[in-house]
């Protein structure tokens, strides 16, 4: 990927992302319209209004599921935005909440507001993650 694409997709960027690994379950339709229900998934580069999802199942871009916190049972609806990768059986998908307001505290993360790409920001936003990582438990 270019520099180029790349610092597009930041300035679009809404929240800061997270590299934390949550387990979630997914309710909805695969590529081939066949129902799933309580479908394992783990949640990675968590944001506020969304995340990427690897999951076992083809999925359909558009979509919309229900994804349910592996901890905490909270659950949201969320819609299927871009296939990031297959091999091995797995896909990535990024996904984006259907109602990003409702969902703030989806994940019980307090994110960092998304600041200028100075040198201060990316101290705060640093300093931001340590301070979440030390309090978010261990997922096994």
């Amino acid at each position: 990927m270019s520099t180029v694409v790349i610092n597009r997709l930041q300035a679009k960027r809404r929240s800061a992302r997270l590299a934390l690994n949550v387990g979630v379950r997914l309710n909805g339709q695969d590529r081939q319209n066949c129902a799933f229900t309580l479908l394992p998934a783990r949640a990675t580069n968590l944001n506020r209004h969304g995340a990427a999802i690897q999951v076992g199942r083809e999925l359909l871009l558009g979509s919309t599921l229900s994804m349910r916190h592996g901890r905490g049972g909270i659950e949201t609806a969320a819609r299927v935005v871009v296939q990031v990768s297959t091999g091995q059986g797995k896909f990535m998908y990024g996904i984006e909440f259907v109602d990003s307001n409702g969902t703030r505290d989806f994940w019980g993360i307090a994110f960092p507001p998304l600041e200028g790409k100075g040198a201060p920001a990316q101290l705060a936003e640093q300093a931001g993650i340590t301070r979440r990582r030390q309090a978010v438990p261990a997922i096994r």
